[in-house]
């Protein structure tokens, strides 16, 4: 496997920012608009749904890294195929709403089958929140052992915030924060924080552990792309003030 240089300096570095559109967003306006706005605001890679034509567009638009998302691992040789750069299985957030679970044999199965087609590409998998924590470090264990590069933690959708504010933004991303802190110390591939996370939780994943956070919502929610670069570019500074290095020191 060779990672992507630039993607690989920032792993190390420990402060990656992966800024995601949405594994079931087609919408290539919507696309779009999220792709320019991290490109202007200095995120390190995109995370876009594993369809060739987005692939291409996107492609069109920036020169970041591209990662495509998908739970059918026949979608990734055709995104792949188109230039994508990585690819993920996962985040499952999109499908919780609609009683769709995925559990750690089902997620197994996927990396199998993904790997059989795709041998060298860059593989990042999420980790599913429904599991129990000690379960997601068994698993996560097992993925790197099957190919995975990169583990990715999830746990916004599960986290119900009952305060505003600052506070509100930490329960949300408890349970992202914890995945990440127990599966980075039992596997030596980067961890990716993500599902909830904010300017003000962003610091809080890389103490916790992690190489870096993937976010959505906090940016493609926004309305307009002046306020989502702002959100990046806030994102990137909150990351820039902390590292691993320096919480490890």
């Amino acid at each position: 496997m060779t990672m992507n240089t630039t993607l690989h300096r920032a792993f190390e570095q420990g402060n990656v920012l992966k800024i995601i559109t949405g594994l079931n967003n087609f919408d290539f306006s919507s696309v779009a608009t999220t792709v320019k706005a991290a490109t202007l605001g200095g995120a390190t890679f995109l995370d876009i749904a594993a369809d060739p034509d987005l692939v291409r567009m996107v492609r069109q638009l920036t020169d970041l890294p591209i990662c495509v998302s998908a739970v059918e691992p026949e979608l990734f040789v055709k995104a792949v195929a188109a230039g994508a750069d990585l690819i993920e299985i996962g985040n499952f957030d999109s499908f919780y709403a609609q009683g769709r679970r995925f559990e750690a044999a089902e997620v197994m199965a996927l990396t199998k089958k993904t790997r059989s087609l795709l041998p060298e590409i860059t593989l990042s998998v999420t980790v599913p929140h429904i599991l129990e924590l000690d379960q997601q470090v068994q698993l996560a264990e097992a993925l790197v052992k099957a190919g995975a590069d990169i583990i990715q933690t999830e746990g916004g959708t599960s986290s119900s915030p009952t305060h505003a504010g600052t506070l509100g933004l930490i329960e949300k991303a408890a349970p992202t924060l914890a995945a990440a802190y127990e599966i980075s110390r039992a596997v030596s591939v980067p961890v990716l924080c993500a599902s909830g996370i904010s300017n003000v939780t962003a610091p809080m994943a890389i103490a916790a552990g992690a190489a870096g956070v993937g976010v959505g919502s906090a940016i493609n929610q926004l309305n307009s792309e002046v306020a989502m670069v702002a959100a990046v570019r806030s994102l990137v500074e909150a990351l820039s003030q902390v590292s691993r290095q320096q919480v490890r020191a």
